[in-house]
């Protein structure tokens, strides 16, 4: 690994709390390797089974559901510094989802089951409870991202969503928010359709509840929603 690359993970929340060097030599121990992907690249498909978690080090990921053909459901994004696939390679189990890149996309792959199963010695044993810990608190995190998703998709309308969905946005950065999807990816992770989406969009604009520009958007104070 180059040096460039321990840099970035020390940005990586699941070694927050271990030594830079100490970090290193983890990584060294465990023969984790780091692999580039192009924008559209698969990493992982629906049914791969898989024994070490992803970090991504540079780009994002987006990770889907599919059903029948055509039929595609964004469940989530994966920034830098964020990791995918721990549940599955913990348990063993086949993944039920795709991950592909969206952009160009470095991604580190670390066997995190041979640190469970005490496969790799870790001489200190501070570092194993960390990263335990740390998957945990992040493991955490996911599950309550699913279950605000769960509670957005739960409205009855298409504006039922939007709003519970910029509620949640609202909460963290005031009445104007950037959104990390465009038109498709937030119908997804909505469960609704785009076009009807995008239609009750510009009824809530000319309606002067919202104003948004792309992926960019502000909600009116004051107006009955």
């Amino acid at each position: 690994m180059k040096k460039n690359d321990f840099l970035l993970l020390t940005k990586v929340k699941l070694f927050s709390g271990i030594e830079p060097e100490k970090m290193q030599e983890l990584i060294l121990h465990t023969h984790a390797g780091i692999k580039h992907y192009e924008k559209g690249n698969m990493i992982f498909r629906q049914g791969d089974t898989i024994n070490k978690i992803g970090i991504v080090l540079s780009g994002c990921l987006i990770i889907e559901n599919s059903g029948f053909p055509g039929n595609k459901t964004t469940l989530s994004r994966i920034p830098p510094g964020e990791i995918f696939g721990e549940a599955y390679a913990i348990c063993g189990s086949p993944l039920m989802i795709n991950v592909s890149a969206i952009e160009k996309t470095s991604i580190l792959f670390f066997p995190i089951i041979d640190i469970f199963t005490g496969k790799i010695k870790v001489e200190d044993k501070g570092i194993r409870n960390k990263i335990i810990k740390n998957l945990m608190v992040m493991t955490a995190r996911k599950n309550l991202a699913l279950s605000r998703r769960i509670l957005h998709t739960s409205a009855k309308t298409i504006r039922g969503k939007l709003l519970s969905y910029f509620s949640e946005q609202m909460k963290f950065s005031g009445n104007s928010f950037s959104i990390p999807f465009n038109r498709q990816q937030l119908a997804d992770y909505l469960n609704t359709d785009r076009s009807a989406m995008c239609a009750e969009l510009s009824k809530m604009k000319k309606e002067g509840l919202i104003s948004y520009r792309k992926n960019e958007f502000t909600i009116t104070p004051g107006k009955k929603q």
